[in-house]
């Protein structure tokens, strides 16, 4: 029988028949064919995309901005933080260590253990190092930080009452590794204390440290050093001393006098660290200049140009109002040196300016290097003259960090400055920034201040104010039978008047268990109790308060204060736990103010300069300008710096706009227009018009005059503080810093850094003077300030003619009665004369 015959026309039939070899001959040659033709694929497209693409290509180069070409970018500076009393390790003399070029380091040069030390508390131990380790060990350093440097401790620091808890804030400086911390507690105590039941304990971040039993004989000091776990120790701290206090078997009563505990004001913290050392980078900025967890005075020097100009002076100004808003309670001490050899221990150096300004720049290592007196870019190629700069870097030691701000042009500079002034700065990043552009900031209204009343409504919540830090009020809760009261800063404009009329509603609930008998809520302004009402519900409850705030105790300093007593119910009861379930909150959003008010503020007063008003309205300084002499010396320019600092902690807004000028470069227009501030000693004073008017002068010879009387006095060191209208502006004054002698204008300065004589400032004259030859920085009795009030004082701002007619009747008063008198008889002749007519028109 026959089989059909199968059909071959199918080619995969037929491959399957192959033999093994050649399938796999055909298969090999058939993938490598795949292969070459997807490599071929892509370079024939690349090949017929060409011309699109480098037409694209060349749109793209026509209109895009060329970029600055920069070296290639080397490891970032380090800055290696060395205390002040830290000694120099001592190296071989070797090629290594021989001294290095006289540009930035020269023989010469002390070492850093020679020099002035501004951090006495500070002292440096070296870690024992090994034989058989061939690296050195890290240098451990020791701080003591006491607890007078507070202003809440001061010369005393009570803890009263059954258990009372005091606390202590403090920082851990950005650059130190803790090794270990201790707190020596020196304390006194009642002798009625039973030892047996009565301790203090010692806390560190809420965590126990150590207990001691409060046994001391006859009020005797004690001493107690407590061991703290390096871990505990964070960027922000708290130390706490809680004690407990008993002197009898029974449970004292709550105001037992015989309940105290003093901690000394010389307890202290005593720390081992570590420097490490800190990498540049802008993204840190303002850090390592400024560190906002240091514990002592920042300390910054700026680099003198060879020149003076208008543009360096402006540009300093700028750069310390800046760092004052950015410290704003925090000091800082600034020098101006001549050369980078002039620079302490802890200083940060500063240079501003043009290479041609600035010729120190070609001998500093930057990533952008100075060739022929400009910048050049990696092609050599001098940057373009608009182009600001940024850069940070090391000295030859890394034992300071440097900023740099400069440009080939003076106004690349401003721009460069102004970047770092601005809230763009938080786009910085690396350790070189070019500055092409930078967005305009504008000027904020004259009466749109932060931190103050809001200007634009009269009704406005707790939650619409802000913190002297910046944020707003949110609900606030306090706990205890005596608890810390709750503070509101509650500041009206400098050139506000509040009416009669303005109220407060306080919105506030309170826990149950309290004791109505003596339970209460009261409400304090600047101190004066205006407000308070019983706490009635044993239950607890959510009450408001109405208070009617006085307008006459009203200033731009103002503060509200609400203190809830709340008893616990069971007041035989000797537990903290009782204690602790008191609380009383008051809330934000329903917190209410009404106010009225007026526009209205008399000149000259240097009171309302404690607010900054009128150098600081705006808020970015652009309607002030400082006046200083020609040739302007170190104490003009030390004093330039402190003013400027001094309105930046007064004042808050995106930008600066300060404005330094020299006697003959002041223009016109900013004579017309503008706040001025000169400063300068009498002979050399570059705004005479300060003392053209009547009232307290200088005269030539150590001369004194007031009206008709004149003295002269040998030696004069007063240093002289005036303000006066300006006779180009009604609407605008002139602010003198003066004095006989540059030792008088350094009496100016401490009066604008110390805070506590700044905010004595009255009248329109004020002369300070030191009552020692180096009085303590910040000691407000080792000076003596004298106010004067030599002028008449012009009102200035918008009333209604309603309320202008009323304060006249205020103001003069007697002629109430004759103006009654008066208008009598005119109405008495009116209407004579009206019957006079009457009559005559009836008889005919």
């Amino acid at each position: 029988m026959s089989h059909p015959r199968r059909s071959t026309s199918n080619p995969f039939t037929r491959l399957c028949h192959w033999p093994r070899w050649r399938r796999f001959l055909v298969v090999s040659l058939s993938g490598c064919l795949g292969i070459l033709l997807l490599q071929g694929l892509p370079s024939l497209a690349q090949s017929t995309d060409a011309p699109i693409r480098q037409q694209e290509n060349q749109v793209i180069e026509q209109f895009a901005p060329v970029p600055v070409q920069t070296p290639k970018p080397a490891s970032r500076p380090v800055y290696r933080p060395r205390p002040a009393a830290a000694p120099r390790r001592e190296r071989p003399a070797t090629a290594e260590s021989a001294p290095r070029s006289p540009r930035t380091q020269p023989a010469s040069r002390p070492s850093r253990s020679s020099r002035p030390s501004n951090r006495p508390a500070v002292t440096a131990t070296e870690a024992p190092s090994s034989s058989s380790a061939p690296a050195e060990e890290p240098t451990l350093n020791q701080y003591i930080l006491e607890f007078n440097r507070s202003p809440v401790v001061g010369n005393r620091f009570r803890l009263e009452g059954r258990m009372n808890e005091a606390r202590l804030g403090f920082t851990r400086p950005t650059s130190w590794k803790v090794r270990s911390a201790k707190a020596m507690i020196r304390f006194q105590h009642s002798p009625q204390l039973l030892s047996d039941r009565s301790s203090m304990t010692v806390r560190v971040n809420g965590t126990s440290v150590g207990t001691i039993p409060l046994n001391r004989k006859g009020s005797e000091i004690g001493q107690a050093l407590f061991n703290i776990p390096p871990n505990l120790i964070q960027n922000f701290n708290e130390i706490s001393m809680l004690v407990q206090q008993t002197d009898s078997a029974e449970c004292p009563a709550l105001n037992d006098p015989d309940l105290w505990t003093e901690i000394l004001p010389d307890s202290k913290l005593i720390f081992s660290f570590e420097s490490q050392d800190v990498p540049l980078d802008f993204a840190r900025y303002p850090y390592p200049l400024l560190d906002p967890l240091g514990l002592d005075p920042e300390q910054l020097a700026y680099l003198q140009p060879a020149q003076m100009t208008d543009a360096w002076l402006t540009a300093v100004a700028r750069m310390q109002a800046s760092f004052g808003r950015q410290e704003r309670f925090r000091p800082i001490q600034t020098r101006l040196i001549q050369s980078v050899d002039d620079l302490r221990s802890n200083e940060r150096l500063i240079v501003l300016g043009t290479p041609a300004e600035q010729p120190v720049l070609s001998t500093l290592s930057l990533p952008l290097p100075v060739k022929d007196g400009q910048l050049v870019d990696a092609n050599k190629s001098p940057l373009g003259g608009d182009t600001g700069v940024l850069m940070l870097a090391t000295t030859r030691d890394g034992d300071a960090p440097v900023l740099v701000a400069t440009a080939n042009t003076a106004a690349g500079v401003d721009k460069a400055v102004q970047f770092l002034v601005q809230p763009d700065r938080q786009l910085s990043a690396g350790q070189l920034i070019t500055v092409s552009q930078t967005s305009k900031a504008e000027s904020p209204a004259p009466r749109q201040w932060p931190r103050y009343l809001p200007s634009d409504r009269n009704s406005f919540t707790l939650a619409d104010l802000q913190r002297g830090d910046g944020s707003s009020y949110q609900d606030m809760t306090v706990r205890g039978a005596l608890p810390p009261a709750i503070a509101i800063d509650f500041r009206p404009l400098p050139d506000e008047k509040l009416l009669p009329g303005s109220s407060l509603i306080l919105d506030y609930s309170y826990s149950p268990q309290i004791n109505p008998r003596g339970a209460s809520v009261e409400v304090r302004l600047d101190d004066v109790a205006i407000a308070g009402k019983q706490l009635t519900s044993v239950k607890g409850g959510h009450d408001r308060l109405r208070v009617e705030l006085p307008a006459d105790l009203i200033t731009p300093t103002s503060k509200l204060t609400v203190q809830f007593i709340l008893p616990p119910l069971q007041g035989s009861t000797c537990t903290q736990s009782i204690d602790n379930q008191m609380w009383a909150t008051v809330y934000a959003d329903s917190t209410r103010f009404k106010v009225k008010r007026e526009q209205v503020v008399n000149l000259p007063d240097l009171k309302l300069l404690q607010a900054g008003f009128p150098l600081t309205a705006p808020q970015d300084l652009s309607a002030t300008a400082i006046v200083l002499p020609n040739e302007p010396t170190g104490g003009d320019l030390l004093t330039l710096v402190q003013v400027a600092e001094r309105l930046g902690r007064l004042s808050d807004s995106d930008a600066i706009q300060l404005a330094v000028h020299r006697q003959n470069s002041l223009p016109q227009e900013a004579r017309d227009q503008k706040n001025l501030v000169g400063i300068g000693v009498r002979d050399r004073f570059p705004l005479p018009d300060v003392f053209a008017s009547n009232g307290f002068t200088l005269g030539n010879f150590f001369a004194r005059q007031q009206d008709q009387t004149q003295i002269q006095t040998l030696p004069d060191g007063e240093g002289v503080v005036r303000s006066v209208v300006s006779p180009w502006n009604s609407h605008r004054v002139l602010l003198g810093l003066t004095a006989q002698s540059d030792a008088g204008l350094s009496e100016v300065r401490d009066l604008f850094r110390n805070d506590s004589l700044f905010f004595q400032l009255e009248g329109d004259t004020a002369l300070v003077s030191s009552n020692t030859d180096n009085p303590a920085p910040y000691d407000a009795n080792a000076y003596t300030v004298k106010f004067l009030q030599s002028v008449p004082q012009v009102q200035i701002g918008r009333r209604s003619p309603l309320r202008v007619a009323s304060q006249f009747l205020q103001d003069h008063w007697l002629a109430l009665p004759v103006g009654i008198f008066c208008s009598a008889l005119l109405l008495f002749g009116a209407s004579q004369f009206y019957l006079n007519q009457f009559n005559r028109s009836g008889d005919e």
